[in-house]
């Protein structure tokens, strides 16, 4: 059964993105934009169940907090890690990875990408094992 809702939302789950880099329904609600003196941003990024982003990486790496939900994380080359309510993700600069949502689960979390002078995300190709992901953990 899916859950068919985010268990509480601690921010607004904004505006649904329009972008050939995610698959799936997503949303994402800008919190501290890119252009402060701060030289991060920080977003809350809302995933329908089954929804999940390209490959990519940042060049100033990548924090993750997750705040609702059940969701996938990898590293190219490494196996996939299950993300609920409460995990932290350290992505280091320039590593190729990819999120989403548990295919029986919304999920949603704090993306914080700290160094943006170093530019923007790199965005690659689909993640093409997904529905074989999603099987190994039912």
């Amino acid at each position: 059964m899916i859950n068919q809702s985010i268990n509480s939302e601690i921010f607004p789950k904004g505006e649904k993105i329009k972008s050939e880099n995610f698959i799936g329904a997503t949303w994402l609600k800008m919190l501290i934009p890119g252009d402060t003196d701060t030289g991060c941003s920080v977003a809350n990024v809302t995933f329908e169940p089954g929804a999940r982003n390209n490959w990519h990486s940042h060049p100033g790496g990548q924090i993750l907090l997750v705040t609702s939900g059940k969701g996938y994380y990898q590293e190219e080359g490494k196996p996939v890690q299950i993300l609920h309510m409460g995990d932290a993700v350290n992505i280091q600069s320039g590593v190729k990875h990819w999120h989403g949502a548990a295919a029986d689960s919304w999920f949603a979390h704090i993306a914080i990408s700290p160094n943006l002078q170093k530019g923007p995300a790199e965005w690659l190709e689909p993640v093409k094992e997904y529905e074989e992901i999603t099987q190994n953990f039912k």
